[in-house]
């Protein structure tokens, strides 16, 4: 599995006008249920807050990434968001967020595993300056692959 074989133009919205943390999942939920990841917005929604009460899900640089495991989940998959303002987010560097990435993964032994491939994929994706500052920079969806393709 490659990151690229996961990014799905369909469920990136980029120039995003989200205020705050749930507009953003909100907005970013609806992806995930319009394209067929998920069987249930509101369901998959209270899964994410069930993670994001566990810890931080922002990882700096204005990234977060928030993965709640849930039984809505249909098929693996995630949802990216891009917003040019940043937006209040708990995160390990005291900033906000700018970027959103939105893992759907089911709440089985396969979903964690898959869960665990996909934190590892990304983070070593996101641990590249220049793919985090193209990702930031991104104004459509077909950037946003671009940049995690690289």
């Amino acid at each position: 599995m490659e990151v690229k074989d996961i990014v799905d133009l369909e469920t990136i919205k980029t120039n995003m006008s989200a205020k705050n943390k749930d507009d953003a999942l909100k907005e970013l939920t609806e992806l995930l249920l319009l394209n067929g990841y998920i069987t249930d917005a509101e369901g998959f929604m209270k899964d994410i807050y069930v993670r994001e009460s566990e810890g931080q899900t922002g990882i700096g640089n204005y990234i977060a990434i928030p993965h709640g495991k849930s039984n809505f989940v249909k098929k693996i998959g995630v949802a990216i968001g891009i917003i040019e303002e940043e937006i209040p987010w708990e995160t390990l560097d005291g900033k906000g967020v700018k970027a959103i990435i939105l893992f759907a993964v089911g709440n089985d032994n396969e979903g964690a595993q898959n869960h665990l491939k996909l934190l590892s994929l990304f983070a070593r994706k996101l641990g590249n300056d220049e793919v985090v500052e193209n990702i930031l920079q991104a104004k459509k969806a077909e950037d946003v692959k671009a940049a995690f393709s690289n």
